[in-house]
């Protein structure tokens, strides 16, 4: 009997979040579409609540031995095994992956979220860091972002996404995929194109301190926000293959991504054998 390929399903938005809701029923017709090359299953492991801006974190596990769960069901999707975990997405995609929840997964999709993930801020996404966990994990994995708007049509990021899935189960493992889909209608979007991941940020500047000025005891430091935010924001600065720029223009912005790894280049060998032998001469001096 063939192995069905099973697919973990999170989000950082939360369990009630409509992103996700579209992206399970999108792939609930994927797994069982006409004409699949092999069984397909689906398991939804998301978080109890919005963990937007968690990042890879996965909080004090080490100060309980255990986490809470519930089990949910999806309209238009009854029949896709879920679970809302008290836990980041990060933790999610861990439980999920480490056999607390049936068998060892082959891919992570992330997604939706509410508002895009570009430029600096694919560091602090919750729905980024949980693709790089699956993929510290050993997995390949698919984190699907959509740009902020009022009654976003999640369904056109749903669609895209399924539509890169068959390339990325054949992809090498540890293959993972950011995607950005703007806030347009299916016959609006332009298509999809390879994004390079900007400067751009989430927040462009803190503080309006004058030259000579210094914080008081307390108080409050201002933020200007810049234009990695979740409805996008000016890219005029951008070039027009960054991923901000690309869904500026209407396209959909797909960029590889690569987890946290050692640094074996030159620059980074020569930094650490220089503070290597600093240390040994400094405790053989103190010896």
């Amino acid at each position: 009997m063939v192995r069905p390929m099973r697919v973990l399903i999170t989000n950082d938005d939360g369990i009630d979040a409509p992103g996700l809701h579209s992206l399970v029923r999108g792939l609930e017709r994927w797994a069982h579409a006409d004409g699949a090359m092999e069984p397909r299953e689906l398991v939804v492991v998301a978080p109890d609540r919005n963990h937007s801006g968690a990042g890879a974190a996965v909080g004090e596990v080490y100060t309980r031995s255990s986490v809470a769960y519930r089990r949910h069901s999806f309209e238009g999707a009854p029949g896709v095994e879920a679970y809302a975990l008290d836990a980041s997405p990060a933790l999610c995609v861990i439980v999920g992956v480490l056999g607390g929840i049936g068998r060892r997964p082959d891919l992570v999709v992330s997604g939706i979220n509410s508002g895009v993930n570009v430029g600096r801020s694919v560091l602090h996404s919750g729905t980024v860091g949980a693709v790089l966990t699956g993929g510290q994990l050993g997995l390949s994995g698919l984190a699907v972002s959509m740009q902020w708007a009022q009654d976003a049509p999640f369904d056109v990021a749903a669609s895209v996404a399924v539509e890169v899935l068959g390339e990325l189960a054949a992809a090498p493992p540890r293959t993972l995929l950011n995607l950005n889909v703007p806030a347009v209608a299916r016959a609006s979007l332009r298509g999809v194109r390879r994004g390079r991941i900007s400067t751009a940020g989430i927040v462009k500047s803190a503080g309006a301190l004058g030259v000579g000025q210094v914080l008081g005891d307390v108080g409050e430091i201002p933020l200007t926000l810049g234009s990695a935010v979740p409805s996008l924001g000016d890219v005029t600065d951008e070039d027009p293959d960054d991923d901000g720029a690309v869904v500026a223009a209407g396209f959909a912005s797909l960029t590889a991504l690569r987890s946290v790894h050692e640094d074996t280049g030159t620059g980074a060998d020569d930094a650490i054998r220089a503070a290597l032998g600093a240390i040994e001469a400094h405790l053989a001096a103190e010896g």
